[in-house]
């Protein structure tokens, strides 16, 4: 199945400021027909599958803005409302990692200061005020470290939602240097995780990380990379060449990924021409 690309680089060409804590969770409370607009141009593209808007949405940070719990509740419903009004096939319910709330790049490094107790505690809520909406799976996504996956997939077990897990990587290793197979095995055994592999990383990293989940756990792939390029942190620019999904996806597929799509700066046109080959490699 064809994921959609990143929600960010498409509100960001649609026009929205993103230079906000809460990032897509900002759009998703003031401007949520941005949302709407965003989901539907990726499924015009040929995303099968649309992520939600609940990457950097928390109860913590909604609470900062001045938002209220039942308020929040409702933010998180909407977000699995508008991407199911897409029209996708399946809708994603986005479940990024705790250093994605902190809004200050803790994600590419995780390792937190926190215990599994503690991040447990932080997921659980948003995890059932997502579930609670129906969504067709939870995308534990942008995983730094495989203490936050232990504590993704506790606070995640029993909601009746089955969950793919995502990690982004870096040379082979998690973003907190940890070795991918001891990553993945966490997730051997857990009947409700339906694919795992990598996403937010560079495209070439993908191949040998999906082959490796698939070896470990048995289970489907899901592969979802940024473009290829760099962020220039000093010069606040992405620099360097874009590959795009659409170059090296047959390898993905081939190494046991079955989601495949795109993350940072991955928008309609690159998930059109993924899903035209992987089309292709259906009707051969």
């Amino acid at each position: 199945m064809v994921l959609d690309g990143g929600l960010s680089n498409q509100l960001q060409d649609q026009g929205c400021d993103l230079r906000d804590a809460l990032w897509t969770a900002r759009v998703l409370a003031e401007e949520p027909e941005q949302i709407a607009r965003a989901h539907a141009a990726y499924v015009r593209a040929g995303a099968q599958v649309v992520t939600t808007a609940g990457y950097q949405a928390s109860f913590e940070g909604f609470a900062r803005r001045g938002i209220g719990r039942a308020a929040a509740v409702r933010l998180f419903g909407d977000s699995v409302r508008l991407a199911r009004a897409a029209g996708a096939r399946w809708v994603a319910a986005s479940v990024g990692p705790y250093g994605a709330v902190l809004a200050d790049g803790s994600e590419y490094r995780g390792r937190y200061g926190l215990s599994r107790a503690e991040l447990v505690r932080f997921h659980r809520p948003r995890i059932e005020a997502m579930a609670a909406a129906g969504p067709d799976v939870l995308a534990l996504e942008t995983v730094p470290d495989v203490r936050e996956a232990e504590a993704l997939l506790a606070a995640a077990r029993g909601c009746g939602v089955p969950v793919w897990l995502s990690y982004t990587v870096a040379n082979g290793r998690t973003r907190a240097g940890q070795p991918l197979a001891e990553a993945f095995a966490v997730a051997a055994g857990e009947e409700q995780v339906v694919a795992v592999g990598v996403n937010c990383c560079q495209p070439r990293e993908v191949a040998e990380a999906v082959g490796l989940a698939v070896a470990v756990t048995g289970k489907p792939a899901v592969a979802y990379p940024n473009s290829g390029e760099v962020w220039d942190a000093a010069g606040r620019r992405w620099r360097g060449p874009a590959t795009g999904p659409a170059a090296l996806a047959g390898e993905w597929c081939a190494a046991g990924a079955r989601l495949v799509g795109g993350c940072c700066r991955v928008g309609p046109r690159g998930i059109a021409e993924l899903a035209a080959v992987v089309g292709a490699a259906d009707d051969s």
